[in-house]
Order: structure tokens, then sequence, then C-alpha cells
């Protein structure tokens, strides 16, 4: 039998990393996404049961929808497209900088949403086909750290919801919100812990966490346009900063 296929867009570190990981003990084959992280992705791939590496600059998006269409041609049964790759760049509220926004609307907005428009003019699988959108808790519990970030991770969700008004028989289209799950830019690995803490059940949220989320969309029976929330309840929380500033705050 033709294994089921799956797509991880930035699948070879980090949550995408463990998403890619996930799905392939799950008995699917594994397209695992890098741009740069060429070697992390063979090495991963190796690991798999079945997988393989696709590289891509999906800052390109003439070559981003090219690649698309060149697995939609040779996947007999691809079932899913997770969107995970993304920027995280700090920027401020109150000075747009140009450049950081035009590279997180791009890669963290255009590419997703013109990725899974492809995907579900072109893919074939018997089960139909599911996009997973990744985007972050912060959209509902909004702090004016990371701007362009959020700004763009705003778009794709939107992108995301408007799409699964028109994907809703076979064809479905969700959207999935972690929490802070890694340390991110200069966060020691202690720095990080305590600020991944500041959530409503004071507790860690595991990247494996996310990755099983991913893979209930992907097989369960959930309608299109559902989000899931993967943040021990973080979203539900008012918190006035980015929480690498607030456990930072915290220790001042």
């Amino acid at each position: 039998m033709t294994p089921r296929a799956v797509l991880v867009t930035g699948g070879a570190k980090r949550v995408g990393g463990a998403i890619s990981r996930r799905f392939g003990e799950a008995g699917w084959h594994v397209v695992v996404h890098c741009n740069r992280s060429v070697k992390a992705a063979n090495a991963l791939a190796d690991e798999l049961p079945s997988a393989e590496v696709v590289q891509c600059d999906l800052a390109n998006l003439d070559e981003a929808a090219a690649m698309v269409r060149t697995l939609s041609k040779r996947l007999e049964d691809w079932r899913c497209m997770i969107n995970s790759a993304s920027i995280f760049e700090p920027d401020d509220v109150t000075a747009l900088d140009i450049e950081t926004n035009r590279k997180a609307m791009n890669i963290n907005a255009a590419s997703p949403a013109l990725l899974a428009q492809t995907y579900l003019a072109h893919a074939t699988s018997r089960a139909g086909l599911r996009v997973v959108q990744v985007t972050d808790q912060k959209l509902a519990n909004l702090n004016p750290d990371f701007f362009s970030y959020t700004m763009s991770k705003s778009a794709a969700d939107i992108a995301a919801r408007m799409m699964a008004m028109v994907h809703r028989d076979d064809d479905k289209v969700y959207t999935l919100a972690p929490g802070a799950i890694l340390p991110s830019h200069d966060q020691s690995s202690t720095e990080a812990e305590r600020s991944h803490r500041l959530n409503l059940l004071e507790r860690h949220t595991a990247a494996s966490e996310v990755a099983d989320a991913a893979l209930f969309l992907a097989e369960g029976p959930l309608a299109s346009g559902q989000s899931l929330y993967i943040d021990s309840g973080q979203h539900l929380l008012s918190q006035s900063r980015d929480v690498i500033y607030l456990e930072r705050e915290g220790d001042a």
C-alpha cells in the first residue's frame, strides 16, 4: 500500500522536527522541508521509517509553489500539509522595521497561504486533504512585542480561516496555536524553563504535545476551520509582554 504522506515545512528542527518525528512514528511518509538545515533534515529523515528531504527557500514564492506542484505529481496519497516554518525576529511596535516586516509577512503569511492553495488545488488523497497552519497563542493573548511576527501570524490565521470557509467537505483547513515551547533568541535553558511556566497551569508545554495535536488534526474528525491551542492555558491569560521579557522583568 502507498503510505499516506505529510509535508512538514521547517520540519528539520525544533517544533517542526518534533512534528516530523511524530508522523514518522505513526507510519506516515514524511517529507521534511528545510532551507539551510539540510544536514539536520537528512539526519532526521534517516531515523524515520519512511521519509525524504526537500530543500526550498520559502521566501521565494515561485519556488515554494513549484515545490508543492512537483510533490503533487508523485505523492499518490498526500494527505496532509503542516505549515510550521516561520521566522521570529524582534521589532518595536512604535517603529516598524520595514525589512523585518517584509520577511515576516512573506515567510510567515504569504508563503504558507500560497503553499496551502497550491496543495489544495493539485494534491490527491483517497481520504481528503488536510492543511494545518501553525500560528501562535499570542493572537488570543496580545502583547506589543515581536510586532511584525505577530502581525504576520495574524494574517496567516485569517488566511487559513478564509480558506476553511470554502473547504468543508473532504478537504479541511485547521490552525494550531502553540504557546512558549522552546528557548528563543538569547534565552538560557534556565530562563526558558521559567518563562515557559508563565501559563495558566504553570507547567512547561512540550514540543511533543504540539506534534500530537498536529497528528490529531491530520487523522481526526474535526470540522474544517477549527483551531487547537497547545499552551497549557497561556492564551487564557492577559500578559503585558512576551514571556521572554516577563521572566527577565521578574528577575530585576
